[in-house]
């Protein structure tokens, strides 16, 4: 019966009047459209509607101007108007109903929400004619009629019923995450409004927001798919509605975000013990329909203060807590003092002047020497990037590099290091500087290995330098090659093919194992600084410099020393038959005259 009625949709714009129409028609409703306001009373005074979908926001007349006109008419008063708009502000739809309007959707369209919105008031529209046919039949045949006047308002109380069920079902929907059916933002940020006022109210009142982000998710959610990664979402969320009270809130964000109300707290130590738990709960690990995953978290944490006027300030908070957690190592929490905003508001700047730096050409390659530890000869260079701020002068790489990792401008930057690199080296050549033995060693980031094009980039980058690619070294991390071995395998044999050499930087940082590392075609093993720093006082930190010298040599490598600062340092790793070392008890790294100098003095140490 409802799909036969006559709809009109009033709304200025074309697309959301085509939208709108289809779906309705698709759904047996006679639909006409109008413009603006005007055409709306003129179409509804030719023929009146069942109902009318009416647009605030439109020109010369808005949508309350029209709704209060068409109130104000004896002959079109009774049409039900709802209201569209894509504000979704409380005062807005409290203006919507004073003015007649009936019920209101907010842009974008849902099609699912329109259709059950516009069922649900031409089903009442129905519901309210029968009661009034039904009342003007009662007036003349009371006593004739009671047994149809029971009937109906049974069938209008099954009406009411449906009506009240279908509330909720919005009202549940427009609240909760669909996927994990936790609480969504929108009912979160109504219960940190109602927390602050509370806050403001009772002196002795205080509660804290716990910000969790899942570290990894996305590379999960990119290797084994997203149906693995949804399912692994919804058993996070049990594993957290397990360690919270009945008073307290769990909602899910968004993506791989959580955050947590705890409502009624004395201290920020119930925040923390809460926080421990749910660290200790990802510890183990998820045991999905198609495979084991682990995961750890970041959390941020933030207790409630008289300083806070609005929830979205303690969310950012709490998010900033979190981005720290993250910055010191991952899989740990942080609780919010004020030095973070003012930290990620320098860093949103640092990320702003990122952008602008590669254009304005403010980075500067440095050239570290590396020694042949055999003969106290330079055998090659270590391009390390710096940047030279406008205003701030040299920053350290340890600032911005994990900035510019964040931010998705590493891979840019690491491509144009690599591009001057085998430049400078090629000038060296031609000026007879550097023989053909002196070769570059560029660092390649996780984010560039992982390029579908990096085998492009770099046979580019020798190329149209006319540099030999035996005179390039590239180095590698771990991590790089052990997010994806096979495709790594791969890649690596291809650089070796082009008789590019390849090493593995930090070695025994990472993963370190022996079962990978012999089928893996490298030409060297970059031994860690840390273990360098403690050859003068531990043996056992020397022997196990020395284990991974002779595991290289094992395995037909040659290993490198990095961070040789003391000549004890050199001595001892020279008897260990350390192949090379670099370091600062042989040089800095250096600007471009300064690399040209210390190669044209041609120091042996």
């Amino acid at each position: 019966m409802t799909q036969s009625a006559d709809i009109l949709i009033v709304d200025d714009t074309p697309d959301n009047l085509r939208f709108l129409s289809k779906i309705l028609t698709n759904q047996g409703y006679h639909v006409r459209k109008a413009l603006d306001g005007e055409m709306a009373i003129t179409a509804c005074e030719h023929l009146l509607p069942d109902l009318i979908l009416l647009d605030i926001m439109m020109p010369e007349i808005d949508g309350y101007t029209v709704c209060q006109r068409l109130k104000a008419n004896d002959k079109t008063c009774k049409i039900p108007v709802i209201f569209l708009s894509a504000i979704n502000d409380v005062v807005d739809k409290v203006k919507a109903f004073k003015v007649g309007g009936v019920d209101y959707i907010t842009k974008p369209f849902h099609p699912e929400e329109v259709l059950i919105r516009v069922k649900n008031q031409l089903k009442l529209r129905i519901a309210e004619t029968k009661i009034i046919n039904l009342n003007q039949e009662l007036e003349a045949r009371v006593n004739a009629r009671t047994l149809e006047l029971e009937l109906a308002n049974q069938e209008l109380q099954k009406e009411l019923i449906e009506r009240k069920r279908l509330q909720d079902k919005l009202l549940h929907r427009a609240l909760h995450d669909p996927l994990t059916n936790l609480y969504n933002r929108t009912f979160l940020m109504d219960k940190l409004e109602e927390g602050i006022k509370l806050a403001s109210e009772n002196a002795n009142y205080q509660f804290s927001v716990l910000f969790l982000d899942c570290d990894r998710f996305k590379i999960i959610n990119d290797s084994l798919g997203h149906l693995v990664g949804d399912e692994l979402l919804i058993a996070i969320a049990k594993r957290l509605q397990f360690l919270m009270r009945d008073i307290d809130i769990l909602a899910r964000l968004g993506g791989d975000e959580f955050a947590i109300l705890l409502d009624n707290v004395e201290d920020i130590n119930y925040a923390q013990e809460i926080s421990e738990k749910i660290l200790q709960q990802f510890s183990s690990p998820f045991q999905l329909s198609r495979a084991e995953v682990f995961i750890n978290g970041s959390i941020g944490i933030v207790l409630s203060n008289s300083k806070y006027s609005n929830p979205q300030e303690i969310l950012r908070d709490a998010d900033t807590a979190m981005y720290q957690a993250k910055s010191l190592g991952k899989s740990r929490y942080c609780i919010f003092n004020p030095d973070m905003y003012e930290q990620a508001i320098k860093t949103l700047q640092l990320e702003n002047d990122l952008k602008r730096a590669i254009d304005k050409k403010e980075f500067i390659v440095y050239y570290q020497p590396i020694v042949s530890l055999s003969t106290g000869k330079i055998n090659g260079f270590e391009a390390l990037v710096r940047w030279e701020h406008p205003t701030l002068g040299m920053i350290s790489p340890m600032d911005f590099i994990p900035v510019a990792e964040e931010i998705g401008l590493i891979s840019e930057i690491d491509n144009w290091v690599l591009n001057i690199a085998c430049c400078q080296l090629r000038k060296w050549q031609e000026q007879k500087i550097a023989d053909e033995s002196i070769y570059m060693s560029v660092n390649l980031s996780v984010r560039l290995f992982s390029q579908p094009n990096l085998l492009e980039i770099i046979d580019s980058s020798w190329r149209k330098n006319n540099l030999n690619p035996q005179n390039l070294k590239l180095e590698i991390t771990e991590s790089a090659i052990m997010e994806n071995r096979e495709v790594a395998t791969k890649i690596l044999q291809q650089l070796r093919d082009s008789q590019i050499q390849l090493s593995i930087d930090d070695f025994g940082t990472g993963y370190s194992s022996l079962s990978y590392l012999h089928k893996f075609p490298v030409n060297i093993l970059k031994i860690d600084k840390c273990f360098i720093d403690f050859l003068d006082s531990s043996d056992k930190d020397m022997g196990l410099v020395s284990t991974i010298i002779q595991l290289a040599h094992t395995i037909k490598m040659k290993a490198i020393a990095e961070g040789i600062e003391t000549a004890a340092q050199l001595s001892k790793l020279r008897n260990l038959g350390c192949d090379f070392g670099q370091g600062y008890f042989f040089s800095k790294p250096l600007n471009v005259k300064s690399a040209t100098d210390i190669l044209k003095s041609k120091l042996q140490w």
